[in-house]
């Protein structure tokens, strides 16, 4: 999961300025774009213990992850080589029978949760329907009825060690994910490229200060707390696999990571979201039978 950062509380064209210059006006003369108005804060997170939580827990994180970025056994990089990880060559060999799991679940997106409807802190950096997201794999552990969907996909995911989440990552047309970082070092995350628009150089992802465009089969890994921010500035879905799995380190940043994950688990972080997961994926299932038992229903006519 991630943390929202100050960055996030700018609108994109505010903070992309080759699009606007300072005095407020667009190049060719014209009226500057409209802001994009700050998404209303969800009324759970304005609990004042809450508020307590997350000050005081980004100041934790922050020393955390200076510890194990020096504790890490692979370059405490933006981009990391997916050749440290054995273990995805097996998604890119087998992407072909990954994509029509995908694409069948595509035909229920309208079951599929905004990412700010599992996880409540992501409101500012996921609006609407703008940024779906199906997950097989939740803080560790399978959801079993979204993985019955997708058991090819779920089958190899079984295979990663230390997997934290897996999912599929569903970004409608036109959609700019504002600048943010994760929470810790201690969790890398892979993506593959799945349902990419035909203009790949307009939909990316910086991190750090390094731009990248997903290809359909392809990996690469990514340290989120790096700050990043994605665009797609095209007509087309754009649909890639992400996966989040433990970043090789020594012993000291191993415990630490586990110790923060502890700490994590007991709050509402990691409960509300959990709730939420095992909510949507029980309403995808529900959708998915009954589409299935009316096409059942329609070949007995």
């Amino acid at each position: 999961m991630t943390e929202t950062t100050a960055a996030e509380t700018a609108a994109p064209e505010e903070m992309d300025p080759d699009r606007t210059p300072p005095d407020g006006t667009a190049p060719d003369g014209t009226a500057p774009p409209a802001k994009r108005k700050r998404p209303p804060k969800p009324q759970t997170l304005k609990r004042p213990m809450r508020k307590r939580v997350k000050r005081y827990g980004k100041q934790l994180t922050r020393w955390i992850a200076a510890y194990q970025g020096r504790q890490g056994l692979v370059p405490d990089t933006p981009f990391v080589d997916p050749a440290h990880f054995p273990f995805l060559k097996e998604f890119e060999e087998r992407w072909e029978e990954i994509l029509p799991e995908v694409k069948e679940v595509l035909k229920f997106r309208e079951h599929i949760p905004g990412f700010q409807d599992v996880s409540p802190d992501q409101y500012r950096i996921a609006t609407a329907d703008n940024w779906k997201t199906f997950f097989l794999y939740g803080f560790g552990n399978p959801l079993p009825k979204n993985c019955a969907q997708a058991p090819v996909t779920a089958s190899i995911i079984a295979k990663v060690p230390k997997v934290h989440t897996a999912w599929f990552s569903i970004l409608a047309p036109g959609y700019h994910i504002p600048p943010h970082t994760g929470v810790t070092k201690g969790i890398l995350r892979a993506h593959m490229g799945l349902i990419i628009p035909e203009a790949r150089d307009d939909c990316r992802i910086r991190v750090g200060d390094e731009w990248k465009s997903w290809a359909p089969g392809k990996i690469f890994v990514i340290d989120d707390t790096y700050e990043h921010e994605v665009k797609n500035e095209t007509d087309e879905e754009r649909v890639v696999l992400l996966l989040d799995f433990n970043r090789p380190m020594r012993l000291g940043g191993r415990i630490a990571n586990w110790l923060l994950m502890k700490a994590i688990k007991l709050t509402a972080f990691y409960q509300e979201p959990k709730k939420n997961l095992l909510d949507y994926e029980a309403r995808f299932e529900a959708a998915a039978k009954r589409a299935n038992e009316n096409l059942e229903k329609l070949g007995d006519l």
